[in-house]
């Protein structure tokens, strides 16, 4: 537990500096060598949601790793400095105090999390006058999107509130008005919740039922609780804001207990994680599955037509990457594939264009003015990117994805899959 007293051995407590803090002078420079560009990551390499840290690693050190094969950034090989914080705030806020004061890095880079990142923010805005900024999270919640912190942060994906209303906006076009969200039990949680809430109350309806759970839980664990609150409020479908093995477990109890609705998820659940979890040893994973929607912001990963995804797939296959040993404890088998890397692959992507614009001599006081030189850039998904002060989130698109023949792929036709039948589902 972090409590007052380490903050204020770090300074950010009390009003105190910390004593070995730089300038900001001293620090414009800080993660820059003549051949070398030093990155901070913090992100969950561990517990029951590693699979989201080691995939988004993945995606990203494969893009990075072709760069650094060619050269780098102008001469300067980009190196991600690593720690695990097992998707929980107080060791992302140790990792952070280290990336940023000890090891000094350039920057902050794919952080994995709402819990994670709104603890962290804090400590940006504490430490502004350093230049610290934080590059595309993996969270789509409204924190690092407004005041007081959107200043020290830049999204690439789309928010939660985007993928929420379209959720909501399509169950409603098929006739499936009542909606009940199931959510972790935290700044992500509430932060999807208010998202489907808003978006319902656009369409004159309110949440049918709710339901949480902590965050950490396991996919062995029981959510019959969870789906008997859910069953009494009668809903037309159920929308999840949680990982992905809580929310494997969700889904295998509500059919298993008989709450027969579309059960979606958000992106940041990890499809392939949850998939698997629901395919593996669970007899007929097709009940599982059926009436399983997910939102993603990113397309898929097998539309090769797609620039973006044909280069992917192929510097994934080329260099397979894997996390150290040292960050990685448990045992994780990766996909060769999956909508966490890709979107990883993306954040690369777009943070080697930003790091190019910052020219010969990189400094930290010339990231923001590097970004919002960012305009109509084609990162090759068929949407282009562009930043400004008033504009801090890249993509806006939300995709789709439905489970066919034991994998995701994209939906194309809501009323055709979802409509609602006039008999009534839940019994």
């Amino acid at each position: 537990m972090v409590g007052r007293r380490s903050l204020i051995g770090f300074g950010i407590a009390g009003g105190l500096t910390a004593p070995w803090l730089r300038t900001a002078a001293e620090e414009a420079g800080a993660g820059v060598t003549d051949d070398e560009i030093v990155l901070g990551t913090s992100a969950a390499f561990s517990g029951p949601s590693r699979g989201l840290g080691i995939e988004l690693y993945r995606g990203a050190m494969a893009y990075f790793e072709s760069v650094n094969e060619q050269g780098g950034v102008l001469g300067r090989r980009i190196v991600l400095k690593l720690y695990d914080d097992g998707y929980q705030p107080d060791p992302c806020v140790n990792n952070t105090m280290t990336l940023m004061l000890n090891d000094r890095v350039f920057l902050l880079f794919g952080y994995v999390g709402t819990p994670t990142v709104t603890r962290v923010l804090p400590m940006l805005k504490k430490f502004q006058d350093q230049g610290m900024y934080l590059f595309f999270p993996f969270t789509g919640a409204q924190p690092q999107r407004e005041p007081p912190y959107g200043d020290f942060a830049f999204n690439l994906r789309a928010s939660y509130r985007q993928e929420t209303a379209g959720l909501v906006d399509n169950f409603v076009a098929t006739g499936r008005r009542r909606i009940a969200v199931f959510y972790q039990a935290d700044a992500y949680g509430r932060s999807g919740w208010a998202g489907v809430r808003a978006a319902l109350l656009k369409h004159g309806e309110s949440i049918a039922g709710e339901a949480t759970y902590r965050r950490g839980e396991k996919f062995t664990g029981t959510m019959r609780r969870q789906v008997d609150i859910l069953k009494g409020a009668r809903p037309d479908a159920v929308i999840c804001i949680g990982a992905y093995a809580a929310c494997a477990a969700f889904a295998r109890d509500a059919v298993d207990l008989g709450l027969p609705v579309p059960i979606a998820n958000l992106s940041f659940v990890g499809s392939e994680n949850l998939l698997k979890l629901l395919s593996d040893g669970q007899g007929d994973s097709r009940r599982y599955t059926d009436a399983l929607v997910n939102s993603q912001v990113v397309p898929s990963y097998e539309d090769v037509s797609i620039p973006a995804v044909k280069e992917y797939r192929a510097l994934m296959q080329r260099y397979n990457p894997e996390p150290p040993a040292e960050v990685v404890q448990e045992s994780y088998t990766p996909f060769a594939h999956s909508f966490v890397s890709l979107e990883g692959f993306l954040n690369a992507k777009l943070m080697v264009e930003v790091l190019r614009r910052l020219g010969e001599r990189p400094t930290r006081s010339g990231l923001e003015d590097a970004v919002f030189t960012v305009r109509n850039f084609d990162l090759g998904v068929g949407e282009q990117v562009s930043f400004g002060p008033e504009r801090r989130q890249g993509l806006q698109r939300v995709y789709y994805t439905v489970v066919q023949n034991g994998r995701f792929v994209t939906l194309h036709d809501w009323q055709a899959k979802f409509a609602k039948q006039a008999t009534a589902e839940v019994s």
